[in-house]
């Protein structure tokens, strides 16, 4: 989750489609972590959810700067 959300900074910072490409690549991978220690009970799925409505809020706030 550290990487996705300094992804999302430098991307707030300086709104580039490379930024942002890495911004997606690091949010995909994230959530597809997230979605397996959920499947493997490691984290409770509303835990899960948590996290990745706080990555997605992370990246609309990104956005709404960079427009």
């Amino acid at each position: 989750m550290k990487k996705c959300f300094t992804a999302v900074d430098s991307y707030a910072t300086e709104s580039t489609p490379e930024n942002m490409a890495v911004v997606k690549e690091t949010m995909s991978a994230a959530y597809s972590k997230i979605d397996k220690a959920i499947k493997r009970k490691v984290l409770h799925r509303n835990n899960g959810a948590r996290k990745k409505s706080r990555l997605a809020k992370a990246l609309a706030k990104a956005k709404a700067t960079a427009s």
